[in-house]
This record gives structure tokens, sequence and C-alpha cells, in this order.
């Protein structure tokens, strides 16, 4: 019995520690058949940096280049866009982003324009992170419950472990003219497409 309480009271010591620090965040579970729960906020309502992204189902990386844009490319760099695998099977499966879905941005340099296989474009450094988020419970407001965000330092050499949701007007804008469904651009993504194609949409 003695064992049992001390478990009991470890286990209370250690919640307690984590509230007093600001560490207890919403942990990732299944909110039903329409709502994934992938992300989780610390206690300022900042969205914390996924750690393990790069284990998800890489969508594509788009790139729009300087020399093609008149050196003025707003996005000149590469970017490699992850979907959480839970919100990729729903969308798999119903041809819909679910509520709670999360896409992660990762930005990387253009390196060198030339290689052993010829002259292209060719990564360099990593540059920083962003990430979009859909929750309607938390961004009821935003347009298509959208909220977007960026872990990257003004110096683009580290990276902030939460980030606050940008006004939406700085980047909706673009998104809700131009991407080809629920704010997503999955005209330039072959993976989304093909896993719409499956939900038989």
């Amino acid at each position: 019995m003695k064992k049992f309480s001390f478990f009991f009271n470890f286990v209370a010591l250690t919640v307690s520690v984590a509230l007093g620090a600001g560490l207890f965040v919403l942990s990732t579970r299944a909110w039903g058949d329409d709502r994934v729960e992938l992300v989780s906020y610390d206690k300022e309502g900042a969205l914390v940096r996924p750690e393990d992204y790069r284990e998800w189902i890489f969508v594509g990386t788009p790139l729009t280049p300087n020399d093609m844009n008149d050196g003025k490319a707003p996005f000149p760099e590469f970017h490699h866009v992850y979907i959480h695998p839970k919100a990729y099977k729903k969308y798999s499966e119903t041809g819909k982003f679910p509520d709670g879905t999360i896409l992660v941005k990762e930005l990387v340099s253009v390196g060198s324009k030339k290689a052993a296989s010829g002259n292209g474009y060719f990564q360099g450094e990593f540059i920083g992170l962003e990430a979009t988020v859909k929750d309607s419970k938390k961004f009821p407001k935003e347009p298509g419950n959208w909220a977007y965000f960026s872990f990257t330092t003004k110096d683009h050499k580290t990276l902030t472990p939460t980030a606050k949701a940008f006004p939406a007007a700085s980047c909706n804008a673009c998104h809700q003219g131009a991407a080809a469904e629920d704010w997503v651009f999955t005209q330039y993504y072959p993976v989304l497409r093909a896993a719409k194609l499956s939900a038989g949409q």
C-alpha cells in the first residue's frame, strides 16, 4: 500500500511542478470523426514547435527563385512542406482537411546552381520554420479557421520554441485569393491531389 501511495504522490508532485512551470500543454489525442487534436500550446496560447515534423507526410518543395522573379521574389527559398500523418489520413479518407490539421513549412536557402547532373537550383542551408493550423475552437473568427505561425528568428539562424499566430490579414489575403482548396495551395502538391483522388473527390 505504501508503494502505491508513494507512486501517486510522485505523480501529483510531477504534475504540480509542470503546471507551475507553465510546461503543461495539450496532449495529442483524437476528437471524434471530424476533429483531430495534433498540436500543443503553452499557457499563454503560443504554439509549441513540433519536434518530429520530419517524420510526417512529405507534401512537396515549391521554389520561386529570385532569378525568375526579377530578383524580387517574396519567398525565394525552398519550402519543404509536411502534414501531420493523422491529418493526412483524414484527408485521404474524406478529401477535406479535418479540424485540427497542421502543416509545417521548413525554409531552405538556394545554394549552388551547378551540380554534376547539370545546372539547376540546389538546396543550401536551413533558414526557418513555419506552420499553419486549422482550429475552429481556437481561431473561430479567422478565415477558414486557419492561423499562421513562424518559429524563425530575425537572423534566420535559430528557431524559437513557441510562436504566436500572425494577424490573419498578413497571410490569408494570398491564400484566400489563390489557394485551390480551403486556403491550401493543393494545386502545387501532387501528393495531396493524389490523396484527394483516393478519397473519391
